[in-house]
């Protein structure tokens, strides 16, 4: 299971982080969100995956980032069209779009046109603006989803969801992304908490 570990900012909690063996680590390029993070940190991880969160951001300013921060992976939230992501891919990293589920249910027609564009999706709580709800949306209604792209589960996961997690089960399930349920503040995580969630989670 992927462990990806979004919104960091801080040289050494970045570093503390990625000695528990988190597999990606986040930076949010969003102006509006608390973590957004402006130059790159002192340190950036030499192990784990690097992860730019971006939102509707043109070519030019993804591909800035891409070299300062040697972004492996991007993470799309805004309104990317699959075109878009198709280009992205060609520049040789990996695309992971992210999709709001709203509580009416599944939104099956949207995401099936991004299928074959991307490497990832990943589900998220429905907000009113980009993320950041922390609060969970309804793991049941991913029934509905059949396509062939795997995905990671997003939206107010918390160290109480350990046993959730692991009941959840789905062919294409890929792993989860953990951000504000493991924080002493915003950017800043809690180290303790997230390596005891990792013990648990890896242990089964």
């Amino acid at each position: 299971m992927i462990i990806k570990v979004c919104g960091m900012r801080d040289a050494e909690n970045i570093r503390q982080v990625e000695k528990l063996g988190v597999d990606w680590i986040g930076f949010i390029f969003y102006p509006p969100s608390a973590r957004f993070v402006g130059d790159a940190p002192a340190y950036i991880p030499s192990r784990a995956k690097k992860v730019g969160v971006f939102v509707d951001e043109p070519l030019s300013g993804i591909k800035d980032k891409i070299e300062k921060f040697q972004l492996d992976a991007l993470q799309l939230h805004g309104n990317e069209t699959p075109e878009f992501c198709d280009e992205l891919g060609g520049i040789g990293v990996k695309i992971i779009k992210a999709f709001p589920i709203p509580p009416g249910g599944f939104p099956a027609v949207q995401v099936l046109r991004y299928e074959g564009k991307c490497d990832y999706f990943l589900f998220d709580t429905q907000t009113a603006g980009y993320g950041g709800s922390g609060k969970k949306f309804n793991w049941d209604s991913l029934s509905a989803y059949r396509g062939d792209t795997s995905f990671l589960l997003s939206g107010g996961i918390s160290p109480s969801d350990t046993e959730e997690i692991l009941a959840f089960s789905h062919p294409r399930f890929a792993g989860i992304d953990i951000n504000s349920g493991f924080e002493d503040a915003p950017a800043q995580k809690n180290i303790p908490s997230v390596q005891t969630f990792i013990e648990k989670i890896k242990k089964i």
